[in-house]
């Protein structure tokens, strides 16, 4: 490991003022999960780590007028738990579940998930599904943009050096949307995706209202399939539309060929687990 310096700022202004100050060779550390790691085989000192896990803005789960926020620094361990999370978002859940191991989940957190920002991540389908925009903050002020513009590249969001991931807002109108997320690796735990899904939708007078389709490990982020969506919006809910948006949203990404899982195996699983997702959240907005 390559000697660095370390900060430990109090609050989020102070955060801030520290990347500043030392940008552009500074990272940031909350859960270091990944980090940690990365900072061990790295050939060049990061220069400056500014360790942000204990700043109290980027904490909590509340709901707001605009929607339910959730602090950068939340741990997936405390969104698992978290009463408003059951609530209105329970799928996030079901992500939460499914990264890593319990220590992992203990000290990992859903902004740094985010803004590692590998095209597998668990917590971005859902995300992403329910319309979820992020909060970003930097010298010159805050801004908030969805959670779909964040996402440049693999690992590459459009955070700059002296920026910082403040919170997560789901939008209020999305707040209890059936929505259904799935995951599927190559082991029932410690997996990365071979691919991962998710999808949300309201069921009004036997049609659907709102899809959204969101899928991971298919492409360089997590995307969403437009023209799947737009051939079930609007239209009665049925099983062949279902399995027909299943095979419109292979046509929508770009998934890889490796030692893994071959390009057409993953075709197959996306076309699977759309189906299975968007199917799921029928269900749940047929029991309501």
């Amino acid at each position: 490991m390559k000697p660095f310096d370390f900060v430990k700022p109090d609050d989020q202004e102070a955060v801030i003022a520290a990347l500043a100050a030392h940008s552009p060779n500074v990272r940031i550390l909350a859960g270091g999960t990944d980090y940690l790691v990365e900072l061990k085989h790295v050939s060049q000192s990061p220069g400056t780590v500014v360790d942000v896990s204990q700043i109290a803005e980027l904490k909590g789960i509340e709901e707001t007028d605009d929607g339910l926020r959730i602090g950068a620094g939340m741990t997936h361990s405390e969104i698992m738990v978290d009463p408003l999370i059951k609530k209105h978002v329970p799928a996030m859940i079901h992500a939460a579940h499914t990264i890593g191991a319990l220590q992992t989940r203990n000290l990992g957190t859903l902004g740094g998930n985010l803004v590692t920002c590998v095209p597998s991540m668990d917590s971005g389908p859902t995300l992403v599904a329910l319309d979820a925009e992020v909060t970003v903050a930097g010298p010159d002020g805050a801004r908030r943009i969805p959670l779909t513009e964040f996402f440049v590249g693999p690992r590459k969001t459009i955070l700059a050096p002296h920026e910082l991931l403040i919170d997560i807002v789901i939008p209020k109108k999305n707040l209890g949307k059936p929505a259904n997320f799935y995951k599927f690796g190559l082991r029932k735990g410690q997996a990365l995706a071979l691919v991962n899904a998710a999808s949300s939708l309201w069921v009004e007078d036997g049609k659907f209202k709102d899809v959204r389709i969101s899928l991971g490990a298919v492409s360089p982020v997590v995307v969403r399939a437009p023209k799947a969506e737009a051939s079930l919006e609007g239209q009665p809910v049925s099983d062949e539309l279902i399995g027909e948006a299943g095979k419109i949203a292979v046509t929508e990404c770009h998934p890889i060929n490796d030692f893994r899982a071959s390009l057409d195996y993953r075709k197959d699983l996306i076309d699977v687990l759309t189906r299975r997702t968007v199917q799921a959240a029928v269900e749940i907005a047929t029991q309501e």
